[in-house]
């Protein structure tokens, strides 16, 4: 062109963008500021703190920031929201919300922006507390601020919180939204309430394959591997193509219930019927369908068959099958594997201490620990915590902070009483570092079983229990829940880190094979 204006420079940089050209738009505004610093206008700003936030360039977003604030164009929305969320992409948390706190006018993706920052950071309560705040200010949320809400109340199990937003969708209209209808049934099923989730997917028109992926998720999450496969089979039958995320729920549901032929099926059709290539999920699912059914060498032959490079995800796989199955001399192979990929994940070490231990090597597991202490690395703190009348109650292992403590454990003795009469029999090998005289009574004191306590004192008799945790829950954990909900009658919901457990009548959802 023998002539370029600002709109000729502006559509190149866009095109750039809109093609995923990170880089060369970058490029490009360097090159317009290079020809004439005054020329750059909010188009050209925004899109090169775009670039850089899709690129994580904070370096060069804060120049634009510093060019952007000697040319006054910085108090401009559009260009503020830009600042937002490439400050955001690139993780300075820290500078987001200094930004948000002191820019004047926000609308309503300023706001969305902020909330999904808080979302990046695992920030979920300040990204709800963000949503109430932009209500109170008469702005009127959008597709992007319901979904991002929900999203945070899923993460936090809030269910009250959620059923106040789902009002909120309903007289907005939002509710026929399918992103928004998507989100609603994944909030649902991570707040324990699959009935729920059943409800928004059936009332929901014309559904597409997020909407579909979204209640195939909640299924397997909530341990329905049979609702999964015909909701999987009903979605192919309506002409909807699966998409990535779709499989990894199948081949978790198949993996959860030893459906082994079952999983090959589904794993091979990807490419072969569907035109999708496996990732790590799918291949640690696999690893992890044949690790349960007890058939680790077939685990590991296939770890060593596939045609990428085996990640962190499938070989943590192969190791939790070794400590179910005990399987001592590939867990220390595998756990070896692992400590090169991740050397600070305390999971791996805690996995291979259960191994040692559960094999009688108490001496090599204390080896292990001291080498977990020498390198700084730190077992996460196992909690649990219950929703009694809108306020939610944190307990850690043989905690006494509460102030029904004296019933907690009184209750605690009730418990334990009943489910002895009903034939419960303590699971030892699940009180590490314990001594052998303390070990029963060092398994009462864990977190799970001290919401189950004040669950019960609190709680309206015939009303569920529900119950979440941040690790995986123990056997003895899960054994107790099975007598209490057939001694006490009541509906418990336990939901852990990987799965939900609906305990009734003395069963478990997961059929012992979690």
């Amino acid at each position: 062109m023998p002539l370029r204006n600002l709109v000729s420079w502006n559509s190149m940089i866009v095109g750039f963008l809109q093609n995923k050209l990170y880089d060369r738009a970058i490029l490009f505004f360097k090159t317009l500021l290079l020809e004439s610093l005054t020329a750059v206008d909010e188009v050209s700003f925004s899109s090169a703190l775009s670039a850089c936030a899709n690129v994580g360039n904070w370096e060069f977003g804060k120049q634009v920031h510093g060019v952007a604030l000697k040319l006054g164009v910085r108090n401009l929305v559009y260009v503020n929201n830009s600042l937002i969320d490439m400050y955001s992409k690139c993780g300075l948390f820290d500078d987001v919300v200094k930004l948000f706190s002191n820019i004047g006018a926000r609308d309503v993706v300023t706001w969305n922006i902020m909330i999904m920052a808080c979302v990046y950071n695992n920030n979920y309560e300040d990204a709800c507390n963000n949503f109430w705040m932009m209500r109170r200010e008469g702005l009127i949320p959008d597709e992007a601020s319901y979904s991002s809400v929900l999203h945070s109340c899923a993460n936090l199990a809030a269910l009250y919180q959620g059923a106040l937003i789902h009002n909120q969708i309903i007289k907005s209209g939002f509710v026929k939204n399918l992103c928004v209808a998507s989100s609603l049934v994944t909030m649902y099923a991570k707040c324990g309430s699959l009935v729920d989730a059943f409800q928004i997917f059936e009332e929901t028109v014309d559904r597409n394959v997020v909407c579909w992926t979204a209640i195939i998720a909640a299924c397997q999450q909530h341990g329905h591997a049979n609702q999964v496969v015909q909701l999987f089979e009903q979605m192919l039958r309506e002409g909807i193509k699966p998409d990535y995320i779709t499989f990894v729920s199948v081949l978790s549901a198949c993996s959860h219930t030893g459906r082994v032929e079952e999983g090959f099926f589904y794993f091979n059709s990807m490419t072969k019927v569907h035109g999708i290539y496996p990732g790590y999920e799918h291949y640690a699912c696999i690893v992890d369908l044949l690790g349960r059914a007890g058939q680790l060498d077939r685990a590991k032959r296939f770890i060593e068959l596939m045609p990428i490079k085996p990640d962190a995800s499938v070989w943590g796989a192969l190791l939790s099958a070794c400590r179910n199955h005990s399987n001592l001399e590939m867990g220390k192979e595998v756990a070896q594997e692992l400590f090169e990929l991740e050397p600070d994940n305390p999971g791996n070490y805690v996995l291979l201490c259960n191994i040692l231990t559960r094999n009688g090597m108490l001496r090599e597991a204390d080896e292990v620990r001291r080498k977990m202490e020498a390198i700084g690395v730190r077992k996460e703190p196992g909690c649990s915590w219950i929703d009694i009348k809108n306020s939610t109650y944190v307990f850690t292992v043989h905690d006494k902070s509460h102030e029904k403590t004296q019933e907690i454990y009184e209750m605690l003795e009730k418990v334990k009483e009943l489910v002895k009469k009903k034939g419960y029999v303590a699971e030892t090998e699940f009180a590490i570092n314990m001594a052998e005289a303390y070990k029963e009574q060092s398994l009462w004191y864990h977190s799970e079983k001290l919401a189950l306590a004040l669950g019960l004192l609190s709680l309206p008799a015939g009303a569920p229990i529900r119950i979440k945790k941040n690790l995986r829950t123990c056997g003895d954990c899960h054994t107790v829940m099975k007598f209490a909900s057939e001694v006490f009658g009541r509906e418990i919901i336990v939901r852990d880190i990987s799965r939900f457990h609906h305990f009734t009548n003395g069963i478990c959802s997961c059929g012992d094979y979690w």
